[in-house]
C-alpha cells in the first residue's frame, strides 16, 4: 500500500482498514514509510480524529511490532497506569500493595515529561537501583517478589516509542486515540488480566477539563475492552498536587511513610486515600474481592501491618537498589515561607511549581539531562484550607539558591472559603468486549 495513499486518506477524513493500519506500522518499523511519511500521518490523526475500531486497530498493530512479557506464575496480573500530575507517587505504593494482596504487578513506567515527574526517575534516587531489566531478569523479580518497576524493554512496543519521539517534537502529542494506543500497546504487551487507569484532571495534569478527562478515559476503557483487557478508570483531580512532596528522593520518602502505615497528614492522606482506591479496583476485576469497600479495608490492613512496606524493600533489593539505614533519602538543604495573609487557600500554580523543579535541577529541559535527585518541594497547605498570617506554607529542599523567586506566590490565598473537587471525581468501567463494526 503506497503511504501517500493513506495519510491522503486520513487527512481528507476517510477511515483507514485493520490491513491499512498494519501496513503503515510495519513500513514505519522496517523503514519503508520515513519519519517524514508518519509525522504527516500523526499530524492528520490529531486533526481529524481516530474512530473506535481505528483506535483498537492501531493499538493492535503497535502492539504486534514487538513482543510480550511472558507469564511465570498463576497469580492475577494487574497493573495500573496514571495519565501523570505533580506529586503523582501512587506507583511507589501501589505495585507493593497489591504484590502483597496476592497479585503480580509488572509495572512498565516512564521517565519525566514536561513538569509531570516520571516514575523511573523517582526510583533511580535510591542507590543503584537498576530500572533497566531484560525480560529474563525482570521475570526472575516478578516471580520471587510479586512486583517489579523497570522501563520499558527495547522489545516492547518499539513502533510506539518511535512513534513518540515524533510526537514530542512535531505538536501531535494532545491525540486521544494516540494517546490511547501509546499506553494500552505496553499495557497489552504486558500479558494482564486487568488494568486500572487514573486519569487526572486539573491544572497540576495533562488534562485541563473534567470533559477532556471523561473522553480520554472512554476511549481508554472502550479500546482496552476491544482488545480483551478488562480495564477500569478513573478520573482524579489534579488542581493541586497530590501530596506535599514534590521532586524525586523527596516524594520516595513519602511513599516509604504511607508504606510503614504511619499516621498521615490530611495531604498525604490523599495519596494513600487513592492509592488503596485504584488497588481495590484491580482487586474487584480479578475477582479477590467482590465489594469495594472490602477490598478497600483488606489494602488498608496490608498497609498498617507493614506487608507492603516489605514488598517494597524485597522490590528494592531484586533490582538492586539500597535504601540508607534511616529508609530516608538524602535531601537539599531545607528552606521555609510562611503565608503572607490570612484567608483561605483558592489555588495553587501547579505550572510554575513544576517549572521550579526543573528550573532547579529536578527535572529535565531537555532528553538527556542528568537529574539532581535531591531538589524537592513540600506544599504544606491544600485548595480549601485556612490559613493563618505567618502559618508555614511551603518548603523547598534546593542547593541553596537555584530557587530563586519568592514560593509564596504559587498560593492564591482568599478572603473567602472555596469549594474543591473530590479526590475521586468518578469511575469508568466497561466490562463487555467491544463489538467492532
Amino acid at each position: 500500500m503506497l503511504c501517500t495513499n493513506l495519510i491522503r486518506q486520513k487527512r481528507d477524513g476517510g477511515e483507514l482498514t485493520t490491513a491499512q493500519w498494519e501496513s503503515l506500522i510495519g513500513g514505519f518499523c522496517d523503514g519503508s514509510v520515513s519519519e517524514a511519511q508518519m509525522a504527516s500521518m500523526a499530524m492528520a490523526i490529531c486533526i481529524r480524529g481516530l474512530n473506535s475500531r481505528e483506535t483498537v486497530d492501531l493499538t493492535a498493530a503497535m502492539l504486534a511490532s514487538g513482543t510480550r512479557l511472558p507469564r511465570v506464575t498463576d497469580r492475577p496480573r494487574v497493573d495500573k497506569h496514571s495519565t501523570g500530575g505533580l506529586g503523582d507517587k501512587v506507583s511507589l505504593v501501589l505495585a507493593p500493595l497489591l504484590a502483597a494482596a496476592g497479585c503480580d504487578v509488572p509495572m512498565i513506567s516512564g521517565r519525566g515529561l514536561g513538569r509531570t515527574g516520571g516514575t523511573l526517575d523517582k526510583l533511580e534516587s535510591i542507590d543503584g537501583l537498576e530500572t533497566s531489566l531484560s525480560i529474563g531478569q525482570s521475570s526472575e523479580v516478578l516471580q520471587r517478589v510479586g512486583a517489579f518497576i523497570i522501563g520499558a524493554d527495547e522489545s516492547i512496543a518499539p513502533a510506539d516509542r518511535k512513534l513518540y519521539a515524533l510526537r514530542d517534537v512535531t505538536a501531535t502529542v494532545e491525540s486521544v486515540g494516540l494517546i490511547t494506543a501509546s499506553i494500552l500497546s505496553k499495557k497489552l504487551a504486558a500479558s494482564l488480566d486487568a488494568l486500572t487507569m487514573d486519569v487526572k484532571v486539573g491544572r497540576g495534569g495533562f488534562m485541563p477539563h473534567v470533559g477532556q478527562a471523561r473522553e480520554l478515559a472512554g476511549r481508554l476503557v472502550e479500546t482496552a475492552a476491544g482488545s480483551h483487557l478488562p480495564t477500569r478508570a478513573i478520573l482524579s483531580d489534579m488542581d493541586q498536587p497530590l501530596g506535599e512532596a514534590i521532586g524525586n528522593a523527596i516524594e520516595v520518602n513519602e511513599a516509604i511513610d504511607i508504606l510503614r502505615g504511619g499516621g498521615c497528614n490530611e495531604r498525604v492522606g490523599r495519596v494513600r486515600e487513592l492509592t488503596i482506591r485504584l488497588a481495590a479496583q484491580s482487586l474487584l476485576e480479578v475477582n479477590l474481592a467482590s465489594e469495594l469497600d472490602e477490598a478497600e479495608r483488606s489494602l488498608a490492613r496490608i498497609l498498617e501491618q507493614g506487608h507492603a512496606m516489605e514488598r517494597f524493600e524485597q522490590m528494592i533489593a531484586a533490582q538492586n537498589g539500597r535504601l540508607p539505614s534511616s529508609g530516608k533519602l538524602s535531601l537539599e538543604s531545607r528552606r521555609e515561607w510562611s503565608a503572607p495573609v490570612a484567608g483561605w487557600v483558592s489555588q495553587i500554580d501547579c505550572e510554575a511549581i513544576g517549572d521550579a523543579i526543573i528550573l532547579a535541577g529536578g527535572g529535565r529541559r531537555r532528553g538527556g539531562e542528568t537529574l539532581n535527585h535531591r531538589v524537592g518541594i513540600e506544599v504544606m497547605v491544600q485548595i480549601g484550607q485556612h490559613v493563618d498570617q505567618g502559618q508555614p506554607i511551603v518548603a523547598v529542599h534546593d542547593d541553596g539558591g537555584s530557587i530563586v523567586q519568592d514560593p509564596t506566590a504559587w498560593f492564591k490565598i482568599s478572603q473567602e472559603h472555596v469549594s474543591t473537587l473530590p479526590l475521586v471525581i468518578e469511575t469508568l468501567q466497561r466490562k463487555s468486549i467491544l463489538a467492532i463494526e
